[in-house]
């Protein structure tokens, strides 16, 4: 056999009779598990733009899935920088950001998101999570550091803390009190890195981050603030550090294009050291191949839109209120909700399931959140609101709620 016939048979999987794959049964088994408690994920296929009413699975629905809460995401001005930047410098940028993928337009959208933050500086990640997983193991070394959590933390939050050898600590939700014990405790600690979400994903609430970050001041503690879900939602669009005048003071502010930016990826906003360290440290940013060149357009378009038309918010806000109002006199839970993402309490896993398939059949997407994502008492389905939603759907999926509601006993 010649070196030919050699490579064509190797690249031939199927004829290698009598080789057997590793035995991946074991696969098969979990996710029966996770089927037979109605855990698994069969994820809805998106057949149109997201928008507010969109083909879902082949059928008009009403979108209250999506973070899109800015409806951005076919914003013309956006499109089109997206469309200009693809033309001009193709599909992609051939290498990483540290190497040779660094495009002006890149350089153009941090300067575009730190302008609008009030900040010096700003560095674009492959996306929000990347941005947590990479930075965090660069800013603690060993046990000699803590890095303490708020218990509701993202899991790319969670994910990035189990990289580091840094001692760990995790505080009671939202609990400041208990947040300065942990400091008391550990006053001794050489570096102290406080973490927490802005606005958390499963409830709608924010952080007390003023509170947290005076604490902070006090006991020397760095403060790093996932702000994915209070972007272009909290502080005129600005986010949660706008929202509490704390510009200069959060040292780490993660933030996401691919929510109310309607885009994608990640961003740190800070001083012009820490973007400095994060370009130099971070290996997710290092290694990872650059946005783009039509996503990095879309980027900075989004945030001219959102600095030129700031009326986006404000209709963003309208709609959150009028509809967790509406809810509430229902007589439905909307837990602990102060942003457009408004759960509605169910308790049970199977409750919160029903009540998603009774309003996907009426035309309204929601997603259940059931447990392991959340406590077993505490399913729900999420609603998220989005600027782009007229009084017309948010009545349609309010009639929708009751009918299911009722039928439910959640009523």
């Amino acid at each position: 056999m010649d070196m030919k016939q050699s490579l064509r048979w190797s690249n031939e999987p199927h004829l290698h009779l009598g080789v057997m794959a590793a035995d991946l049964s074991w696969m098969r088994q979990r996710y029966e598990e996770l089927r037979s408690q109605g855990l698994d994920w069969n994820p809805p296929t998106l057949e149109s733009a997201s928008e507010p009413r969109c083909i879902v699975d082949g059928k008009e629905m009403i979108m209250l899935s999506a973070n899109n809460y800015l409806n951005l995401t076919t914003h013309p001005k956006v499109v089109q920088a997206a469309i200009e930047a693809t033309r001009k410098y193709g599909a992609g940028s051939g290498s990483v950001r540290a190497i040779a993928g660094t495009l002006d337009i890149h350089i153009e959208a941090e300067r575009a998101a730190a302008k609008f933050k009030g900040v010096e500086s700003a560095l674009i990640y492959s996306a929000g999570y990347t941005a947590n997983v990479g930075l965090i193991p660069t800013l603690v070394r060993g046990k000699e550091d803590l890095i303490i959590s708020d218990e509701l933390n993202h899991g790319s939050i969670i994910d990035g803390v189990r990289l580091t050898k840094a001692s760990r600590a995790v505080y009671q939700h939202n609990d400041v009190g208990a947040l300065e014990s942990v400091l008391q405790e550990n006053k001794d600690a050489e570096r102290k890195l406080i973490i927490t979400d802005g606005v958390f994903s499963m409830d709608g609430d924010i952080a007390p981050l003023d509170d947290i970050t005076k604490i902070a001041e006090e006991y020397d503690a760095m403060v790093f603030v996932d702000d994915c879900h209070g972007e272009g939602v909290l502080g005129g669009g600005k986010g949660i550090v706008a929202h509490f005048g704390l510009q200069g003071r959060v040292d780490f502010e993660i933030g996401s294009y691919s929510k109310a930016m309607g885009v994608q990826g990640g961003i740190l906003a800070g001083s012009e050291q820490v973007r400095t360290h994060a370009l130099n440290h971070s290996r997710s940013w290092l290694l990872s191949g650059s946005q783009p060149p039509g996503v990095a357009a879309a980027q900075k378009a989004a945030v001219e839109v959102l600095m030129e038309e700031p009326e986006h918010v404000s209709r963003l806000w309208e709609n959150t209120d009028y509809f967790r109002e509406q809810l509430n006199s229902m007589g439905f839970d909307t837990g602990n909700s102060e942003t457009p993402i408004i759960p509605v309490m169910c308790g049970e896993s199977r409750i919160a399931q029903e009540l998603s398939n009774s309003l996907k059949q009426q035309g309204v997407l929601v997603g259940a959140i059931v447990f392991p994502m959340v406590s077993r008492d505490k399913a729900r389905v999420r609603t998220q609101m989005s600027s782009g939603l007229s009084r017309e759907d948010l009545d349609t999926v309010l009639s929708a709620f009751e009918l299911s509601g009722r039928k439910l006993g959640l009523l």
